[in-house]
């Protein structure tokens, strides 16, 4: 096995040995180089420095006993270098696949490579393409690294619960992603859970799924875009779902349809001692308590007189009833549009 990576080996200890002296530079750079050529070849460094004890064994058997302690000293060299070209190697071959599986990481969530190859680079890393996946994207209050302790543990968490279901965790952008197939959705809701509570916060947003190579951009960008109004609308969900959250792009698909409307229904509250702002967040805190007047006091920290005031000042100065189902929906698009355009803070 191991025959052609001790080729010279055994004269270069014997020459050492009958003189004493240290093995020469380019003797411990063939060494070197014979070791990186094993490991290529895909042979255990175990196996090979059992060999090269073995050859030294028999060499010694044929050596004065003088030359003993040389060629103790002679195996130590040539063994380190040999082992060092080897582990110089393996490194090598690590930084390389890392390389790779970078670069199909890249070319997955953005879709920028023929996606036929790009299906047949998937099945490397136990991913089918062909059939449907979803995409969950964590961020957390911290960026996450490939190699960190968090999303090394995410990852083993997952392993140990699921073991090898064609999974893809990965990182992009300081975002811990996680690619699973869409008929094991509790895949990713055990990932949410995961990602979530070794971050101690952050969010998770789930895609919808999609099948195909391209279904695992769709559904990543799906992610994103959940993250994104999250940030934009203030929502404070643990989870996000991109199939929950479908209406928020259509509302707000049409920006400058979105500003007028938000200046024409929610302007007039400009005119409220204090301004539009204590008012807007009465609105958003009633619509998001499912208009309920007692849980949106406890909230806002106001008593339920104060906040069926608010209401009331709102209907007056609005025209429209927050507390009436038939003009409610125009009002409360309007706060939608306020939160996702920065209104009043700013100028639209």
């Amino acid at each position: 096995m191991s025959g052609e990576y001790l080729e010279g080996y055994a004269e270069i200890l014997a020459e050492a040995s009958a003189t004493g002296r240290r093995l020469t530079r380019d003797e411990l750079e063939a060494l070197r180089a014979r070791g990186e050529r094993a490991a290529e070849a895909g042979i255990g460094l175990r196996a090979l420095i059992r060999s090269h004890l073995s050859a030294a064994g028999e060499l010694r058997a044929e050596l004065p006993r003088a030359a003993g302690d040389h060629l103790l000293a002679a195996v130590e060299q040539a063994v380190d270098a040999f082992a060092e070209g080897h582990e110089r190697a393996g490194v090598l071959a690590v930084r390389q696949e890392e390389a790779y599986r970078r670069e199909f990481i890249d070319d997955l969530l953005y879709g920028r490579s023929d996606l036929g190859r790009l299906a047949q680079r998937a099945e490397r890393f136990g991913l089918l393409l062909a059939h449907a996946h979803a995409v969950a994207v964590a961020q957390g209050r911290e960026p996450y690294e490939d190699g960190a302790s968090v999303t090394r543990n995410v990852e083993a968490s997952l392993v140990a619960r699921f073991g090898q279901r064609r999974i893809l965790i990965t990182t992009k952008e300081g975002r811990l992603v996680c690619v699973a197939p869409a008929d094991q959705p509790e895949v990713l809701s055990f990932f949410a859970k995961q990602a979530y509570a070794a971050t101690d916060g952050g969010q998770v947003a789930l895609g919808r799924p999609h099948s195909g190579p391209g279904g695992v951009v769709q559904s990543y960008e799906e992610a994103l875009n959940a993250l994104d109004l999250a940030a934009r609308l203030d929502l404070n969900d643990p989870v996000l779902r991109a199939a929950d959250l479908l209406v928020y792009p259509v509302l707000t698909r049409d920006r400058q349809a979105m500003a007028d409307l938000v200046v024409s229904v929610l302007g007039p509250l400009q005119e409220a001692r204090g301004g539009a702002r204590p008012l807007l967040d009465t609105l958003t805190a009633y619509f998001d308590t499912g208009c309920v007047a007692a849980e949106t006091a406890r909230q806002l920290s106001l008593s339920v007189r104060a906040v069926t005031y608010r209401l009331d000042r709102i209907h007056r100065l609005t025209g429209t009833d927050p507390g009436d189902p038939a003009q409610r929906y125009t009002l409360q698009t309007a706060v939608i549009g306020a939160r996702f355009l920065g209104w009043p803070d700013q100028e639209l």
